[in-house]
């Protein structure tokens, strides 16, 4: 099939973060039987979202992962020309919710499994696919779980996140939490009668702009930007109006962290602030990258993508939880990150080819092995 067709049915699948994505994950089962891929499907508890995993070639082997997941970011905004769920064409660029984030690299790897599937791999390729990326890395863990059931130690995954395939050695982890106040409402004139829900939030809130601050004179690492790792109130929402106590009050944290930082850790003085009728909720977290620049993964990504090797970048993705899970990890993909969660998202059919061609190049390299 295309890479363009095969964007075309990945993009009309509204697999939006948090919305059930098995109607994608069956037509990718389907075109899987038809060319003779062997896979399994890994529910995960949700019940209505799926992670897949594939293999080409001999699983008991070490090989090596193309990974990327199936969700997107909501398409709400109103500066969409079109339809986002139906792909088009204009001037070269294929246009659609998730056409660079990240379906593009998921359509042009499927696209190569029939070519990839009539060749002799010394070494095997694993496709994965994962959902709720975009809600914190929610639904890889349960695929990473079933890894060593599934095929040998893999040597190797990228991640197809879009860096106009620039093979990417380090990002940030990050740990997001969700403070939630409650209070008593009532007349402002008599606050004794009731409880303000916003006042209770502002130890917390004073806690974390101490500990950003804090934070710049610690540990640090030159290959990002900045060097050091962050923490910010990300958003504040409570009350109705001027003259009602605030009977509920929320906060959205996050922390960024080096590698070698934990990124839950770093929110630890920020919970201990949390007082009475405060409640605080992990909402997603997920380690750093960090792989070496003398990496054989690194050597591979580069061979293959034409592209030397990017020190860092400044967003996340599922490859540091490769990386925890004992495989080595590099981000490679299509496109551009500064085109993805916006309208009139897209990928260009000259980078989608490109893809399309690094993964039958891996092919190659693997059965030349």
């Amino acid at each position: 099939m295309p890479p363009e067709l095969m964007l075309a049915h990945l993009v009309a699948f509204r697999t939006v973060a948090g919305r059930p994505n098995g109607a994608l994950i069956d037509f990718v089962r389907d075109y899987l039987i038809e060319n003779g891929v062997p896979f399994s499907v890994i529910a995960g508890p949700e019940g209505d979202r799926f992670n897949l995993f594939a293999s080409i070639g001999p699983v008991g082997v070490p090989g090596y992962i193309l990974s990327g997941h199936v969700d997107v970011v909501p398409a709400g905004e109103p500066d969409w020309r079109a339809d986002p769920f139906t792909l088009r064409e204009e001037a070269g660029r294929l246009i659609g919710r998730g056409a660079c984030d990240m379906k593009g690299f998921v359509a042009a790897v499927l696209s190569a499994v029939p070519d990839l599937a009539r060749r002799e791999l010394a070494a095997p390729i694993h496709i994965a696919l994962s959902y709720d990326e975009e809600a914190g890395c929610l639904g890889v863990p349960h695929l990473i779980k079933r890894l060593p059931t599934l095929c040998a130690a893999p040597l190797g995954c990228i991640v197809g996140e879009p860096t106009g395939l620039v093979p990417v050695l380090r990002h940030k982890g990050k740990a997001t939490i969700r403070v939630s106040a409650e209070g008593i409402s009532g007349h402002s004139s008599r606050p004794d009668l009731g409880c303000n829900a916003i006042h209770r939030l502002i130890p917390v809130l004073t806690a974390a702009r101490a500990q950003s601050a804090a934070l710049e004179s610690g540990a640090q690492d030159p290959h990002f930007a900045p060097p050091w790792s962050t923490l910010q109130v990300g958003t504040v929402s409570g009350g109705q109006a001027v003259n009602i106590l605030p009977a509920a009050a929320q906060a959205m944290i996050e922390a960024r962290a080096i590698a070698g930082v934990d990124p839950q850790g770093l929110l630890a003085p920020v919970i201990a602030a949390a007082g009475e009728g405060v409640t605080v909720e992990l909402q997603s977290a997920y380690p750093a990258l960090s792989l070496d620049e003398a990496s054989p993964l690194a050597a591979l990504a580069a061979e293959i993508s034409g592209q030397t090797p990017l020190a860092a970048v400044s967003f996340g993705t599922e490859a540091g939880l490769f990386q925890a899970a004992g495989v080595p990890s590099v981000v490679c993909g299509p496109g551009d990150i500064a085109r993805a969660h916006k309208p009139e998202e897209y990928l260009t059919v000259e980078e989608l080819h490109a893809a399309r061609a690094m993964a039958l190049r891996l092919g190659d390299r693997l059965a030349a092995a």
